[in-house]
Order: C-alpha cells, then sequence, then structure tokens
C-alpha cells in the first residue's frame, strides 16, 4: 500500500510540475509543493507501524551489518530465538558464561556442545522436549548443555508475583557475573539479568542490548574454548 500511494502521489506530482512549467503557474505550484508535504506527513503518520517493522527488517540484512561491526556474533541469534518464543508464549532461560566458570552448573544438564542457532534454541524449549524446563548454558560462544538446574531464590518481598525462572535468573545473575536471558511463559515478556537486576527488554531492542552486554567478553572467549572443548571430552 505505501508503495502504491508513493508512487500514485509521484506520478501527480510529475503531472503538475509539467502542466505548472507550460502555463508558468507559479502560485499553483507553491500550494501543490505544500500539498505534497502534507500528504508525505500524513502518510508517515498512517503508515508508522508498517515503516518501523519495515525497518527492522531491513536493519538485520547481512550487506548493512559488514558496515557496521557487530559487537556480538550471538547477540541476532539469540534475539531471533527470543523473539520466537515470546511471540508463541514459551518460557525460557538462558544463561551466557562470562569471566566466572559454570562448570558446576553445566553439570547438572546435558552436554551439548553445539553452536548457538535460533532453531536449536527453539527446539530446545518446546513444550515437548524433555529439557525445556531446566536452563541452557552457553559457553565459549556454544550451547554447552541444556536442563540444567539453576540456583532458585527468596521471592521477592512485597508480595510481588515472580515466576520460577524469573527467581533462578536473578539469584544466578546475584551469584555470577553471568548474562541471564528470560522469557515468560505467561506473558510473553523478555527479560536481561544482570548483576542481580532483571530488566524487560522490547523486541526491537533486544539485540543491541544483547550486543552491548555481551561485546566486553569477546576478548576472552578464545581463552575458554579450549576449556569447554576439553569439558565435553571429558
Amino acid at each position: 500500500m505505501v508503495r502504491g500511494l508513493g508512487l500514485v502521489v509521484v506520478c501527480l506530482f510529475f503531472v503538475a510540475q509539467v502542466v505548472i512549467a507550460s502555463f508558468d503557474l507559479t502560485e499553483l505550484g507553491k500550494v501543490l509543493d505544500y500539498l505534497l508535504t502534507t500528504v508525505l506527513i500524513g502518510l508517515v503518520v498512517l503508515f508508522q507501524p508498517e515503516m518501523r517493522r519495515g525497518l527492522i527488517v531491513l536493519g538485520r540484512y547481512r550487506m548493512l551489518r559488514y558496515l557496521v561491526r557487530d559487537q556480538s556474533p550471538i547477540a541476532d541469534k539469540l534475539a531471533d530465538a527470543a523473539e520466537a518464543l515470546s511471540r508463541d508464549c514459551v518460557g525460557a532461560l538462558i544463561a551466557i558464561e562470562r569471566e566466572m566458570t559454570l562448570d558446576a552448573i553445566i553439570e547438572t544438564g546435558e552436554a551439548i556442545d553445539a553452536e548457538v542457532s535460533s532453531s536449536l534454541l527453539r527446539a530446545i524449549f518446546s513444550k515437548r522436549s524433555p529439557l525445556h524446563d531446566g536452563a541452557v548454558i552457553l559457553s565459549a560462544g556454544r550451547i554447552a548443555a541444556a536442563g540444567c538446574q539453576l540456583p532458585l531464590g527468596t521471592p521477592p518481598e512485597g508480595g510481588t508475583h515472580m515466576g520460577m525462572r524469573h527467581r533462578s535468573a536473578t539469584a544466578m545473575s546475584e551469584e555470577t557475573d553471568a548474562v541471564l536471558l528470560v522469557v515468560s511463559e505467561e506473558t510473553g515478556r523478555i527479560s536481561i539479568g544482570v548483576a542481580g537486576k532483571l530488566e524487560p527488554i522490547p523486541r526491537e531492542n533486544l539485540s543491541r542490548q544483547l550486543a552491548a552486554v555481551l561485546s566486553k567478553d569477546d576478548a576472552v572467549v578464545p581463552e575458554r574454548a579450549a576449556g569447554t572443548a576439553a569439558r565435553t571430552a571429558a
């Protein structure tokens, strides 16, 4: 619709400019300029949601990503998985290892050692998956284990309702420096937990927020990769 209306407006404006130039209708030309400006502003207001979604999709093209250095290679994959799970109201809990090792937590689940992908994360947290109730642990940029058991924090004071995933994420982020990504099964809300604080993040800002949090860990990833490989072999 936007393309169709835009084409009609451009064609009409072009025809009007030809007529104005042919008959030297200066005043009419000014009126048409004001009218064109009003129409363009009206289109922007009328189709704001569609234009916003289009810009989000445009920003995900690989060609544009090359122009802006990707701060964290897994941020987009995690964001894609979280957004898909959020739309379907499927709960998820992901812990991303940073400086502090999560070996003790990894040992409570099923070892996987796979590359991070949106499809794999969605399959793990599918309600029919035997691993969907636990947490997924990411170490050295890879999925180290799934179905892991995180420490369950105490209920919040003041009668505030908080599900088990959110309590676990808060407790885990307090005890370690890991980044926690949580998708609520009840509301589909996506939250990021760091340093004991759990903050809801809009879907359109999720990839950027994850990249900002994880970018500082790129330098230590190669150092942890050898440890992860040895742990998997054992």
